[in-house]
């Protein structure tokens, strides 16, 4: 009788538990970030000491649900090179899924949001704002360097920065692709946050009809003027051909946020209709999306108008099917 083959034993996979290591520039947005992960389902603990990392994620209350570590210079035992030892030792236990994450922010809007708020920077408390600024950078440089996420906050707010916290980090894995679509004027740079940038300042600009001029891309005769342009129709067609082309890809390879931007001078007319007939289309084929536009708050408040309501800055599908 013939022997039967051994049965091959094939290696149990362990379950992961997500770590994330949240640190970053003061006045960043490190508390919102953090927040916002507490808000998904992360257990939040913020300023904790390094030498206390290992002692939290080995307390057998909670063992196994995701944790996100917030660490700055306020730290007691901060370093850059402990924190990179430190990243670099959990990323090799087998039973951690660990990331490092870097809030950046730039140096002239965070002396803007400390002076507005008349905050004191945790290293300028006898000198200027600037200098703990600078100093600070310095010493976060090399983390930033080795961080598997940077999140730029310059440009964003409170409720952005959630929503792309949220797309990167989420728990839900069957989630899929969500696909945040945000209207900008390139005089105010591009957004710091995009994967794809398209330019529609090739179209007819409305700017120049006095008429159309204090309006937007969300009235009626601005978008009969956009429509009307000849070049607007095959542009439009060519960038859902290419979306309906990558979104799918992206998503099979697991990416879970993307950004696509859309920009023309001053963020207010081309810029604005496009992002929406764009969130519209993806509305249609199924896909988890949001739209914002990013320069048309800023424009409105220097006129004293209210033209965009407070719901449009994220707008959701409730599931999607790339």
């Amino acid at each position: 009788m013939a022997k039967k083959p051994p049965v091959k034993k094939t290696a149990r996979k362990v379950p992961q538990r997500k770590v994330l290591l949240v640190t970053g520039l003061s006045g960043a947005g490190l508390s919102t970030a953090l927040k916002a992960l507490e808000d998904l389902g992360y257990q939040a603990v913020d300023n904790l000491p390094l030498a206390l990392v290992d002692a939290l994620l080995a307390r057998t209350e909670g063992r196994g649900k995701p944790v996100a570590i917030g660490i700055d210079s306020r730290t007691w035992d901060f370093s850059g090179p402990k924190i990179l030892k430190k990243i670099a030792a959990l990323k090799v236990q087998r039973n951690l899924d660990a990331a490092l994450v870097f809030v950046n922010c730039d140096d002239q809007i965070l002396q803007q949001r400390y002076t507005e708020t008349r905050r004191v920077h945790p290293l300028a408390i006898d000198r200027p704002i600037a200098d703990g600024v600078q100093r600070e950078r310095q010493m976060m440089q090399p983390i930033r360097k080795a961080a598997d996420h940077v999140i730029d906050t310059s440009d964003i707010k409170a409720h952005d920065l959630r929503r792309l916290v949220a797309g990167l980090f989420h728990l839900d894995d069957d989630r899929g692709l969500f696909v945040a679509v945000t209207s900008f004027g390139f005089r105010n740079g591009v957004p710091r946050e995009a994967d794809l940038v398209f330019d529609v300042r090739f179209l007819d600009n409305p700017h120049w009809d006095p008429k159309l001029r204090p309006l937007s891309g969300l009235d009626a005769p601005v978008v009969k003027k956009i429509e009307s342009d000849p070049e607007f129709t095959p542009f439009f067609k060519n960038v859902t051909g290419l979306l309906a082309h990558l979104l799918p890809r992206y998503d099979r390879e697991g990416k879970h946020y993307l950004t696509v931007a859309v920009g023309c001078t001053g963020g207010r007319h081309r810029s604005v209709y496009t992002a929406e007939k764009i969130y519209v289309w993806l509305n249609r084929m199924n896909i988890s999306a949001g739209v914002r536009h990013r320069d048309l708050d800023k424009w409105a408040a220097q006129q004293q108008l209210k033209m965009v309501p407070e719901d449009r800055h994220i707008k959701n599908t409730k599931r999607r099917s790339a």
